[in-house]
């Protein structure tokens, strides 16, 4: 529990410096979309490419690992579609509707690192940087493309098209496997400089939410609030554990990845809803509750792994 609450904390205590310092007027206001721009092109795909660049997958269970990602990422898709029309049938917008999607598929992989590392280690740290490899393409895939069709922007296979090939959080990704998977590292130098700028995105990112948060949204929550909070502290991590034992694997690796699907959204959704249309005020208030409810989920799911992974282990 003291590792679980040590790790979201700070997150939380940043986001409420958002709020203060947008409403107590310290910073002209006309910073602040100068800020999300930043973060969004240059500070967010940095810590995507050198995490992905740096991470050691060795030893790991690389294909049942990937593939049982894959899969909950693919059920989770699927779950989240099929809500759509109930959404709208219940007046949810579409671009309402586009952050329940963001909120409820992505994962803040930084929570999971953290948490990760003072629990198991290296291991755990490979095992969630191979997670972060094999999903963090697809959902960015996934959700801008989401963005792209239902929120306020234009919409045509053309603009999809060039948003995806455009996008910077995709272009991270991709470009930190690739150095990822040469054979010599990057020259230590380019990798302190990126990594200085990388350092800057968590708390920029939290601070955007904090500066976008709509009080009364986060507390006093609606359907619209509590139902992403649900599915995703709830429902991913049970799809995800659900896949990941029917496939065989068990014990710390199924722990890691049950951590995984816990943690609450990742912060730069917030920036694509932002940029591209979304109801970025309910992507906020949703990662408020997300992140202030995950104090007790993540260790309730952590739990309930533990005792799967421990009747695999008496039925074994």
């Amino acid at each position: 529990m003291i590792p679980i609450f040590e790790s979201i904390l700070p997150i939380f205590l940043i986001v409420l410096l958002g709020v203060v310092l947008r409403r107590a007027r310290v910073i002209d206001q006309s910073v602040w979309p100068g800020l999300e721009t930043l973060g969004y092109y240059l500070f967010f795909p940095a810590l995507l490419f050198l995490t992905l660049a740096k991470a050691d997958f060795a030893g790991l269970e690389l294909g049942t690992v990937s593939l049982v990602s894959l899969l909950a990422v693919a059920v989770m898709t699927v779950l989240l579609v099929v809500l759509h029309p109930l959404a709208r049938a219940r007046g949810m917008s579409d671009a309402s509707y586009t952050s329940l999607f963001q909120t409820s598929s992505r994962w803040n992989a930084f929570i999971a690192l953290a948490i990760a590392e003072k629990l198991s280690g290296p291991t755990g740290l490979a095992l969630v940087a191979l997670v972060m490899a094999v999903i963090i393409i697809p959902l960015n895939l996934i959700n801008v493309t989401m963005l792209i069709w239902y929120g306020t922007g234009a919409r045509s296979m053309r603009t999809l098209a060039k948003r995806i090939i455009g996008n910077p959080l995709i272009l991270g990704c991709m470009a930190g496997l690739v150095v990822n998977a040469l054979p010599f590292g990057l020259y230590e130098p380019v990798a302190e400089a990126v990594d200085l700028i990388a350092r800057a995105s968590l708390g920029l990112g939290l601070l955007m939410v904090g500066a976008g948060l709509k009080i009364t949204d986060a507390l006093r929550p609606g359907p619209s609030v509590l139902t992403p909070v649900a599915l995703k502290l709830i429902v991913f991590p049970v799809i995800m554990v659900g896949v990941a034992v029917g496939f065989g694997l068990s014990g710390e690796t199924v722990m890691i990845l049950a951590l995984c699907a816990a943690v609450p959204t990742a912060m730069n959704g917030y920036l694509l809803a932002r940029q591209m249309g979304g109801d970025a005020p309910l992507y906020a208030a949703i990662t408020t509750v997300q992140t202030v409810a995950s104090f007790l989920t993540i260790p309730a799911v952590m739990w309930a792994a533990g005792l799967v992974v421990s009747a695999q282990a008496a039925g074994g």
